[in-house]
């Protein structure tokens, strides 16, 4: 028996909730949507990420790469080069979030209009 399709998981409440849950355990925090809406535009450097996501620190940017990258959303690559040059960029898994991101987006505008309208 294979995976559950996903109408199959929207059928069954528990493994919905399950499935977000899941979602939300690699993407939880205030950052790592941002690294990725970044990196959606192209192969960034660590100074990159910090700057494209202002007010992280370099801390918090260098512990949340790492969880993304324990996660399969990006890989770090270091070019041999002189200096070393290391980059950042999303695996297949981390540009499939790019419609989730999309998605987010859309809704963001609609509950941003929606609300000045009440104001």
């Amino acid at each position: 028996m294979g995976r559950p399709s996903l109408e199959e998981i929207k059928q069954c409440e528990t493994h919905y909730i399950l499935a977000v849950k899941d979602a939300l355990n690699v993407l939880s925090g205030k950052w790592k949507l941002p690294i990725i809406a970044s990196l959606l535009k192209g192969n960034k450097r660590f100074k990159d990420l910090e700057s494209n996501t202002n007010k992280i620190s370099p801390r918090m940017l260098s512990k949340e790469l790492k969880e993304l990258e324990l996660n399969g959303i990006i890989e770090r690559q270091v070019h041999n080069t002189k200096p070393v040059l290391i980059e950042y960029h999303l695996t297949d898994s981390g540009y499939r979030l790019s419609s989730v991101l999309d998605a987010m987006v859309q809704w963001g505008l609609e509950h941003r209009k929606e609300n000045m309208k009440s104001e």
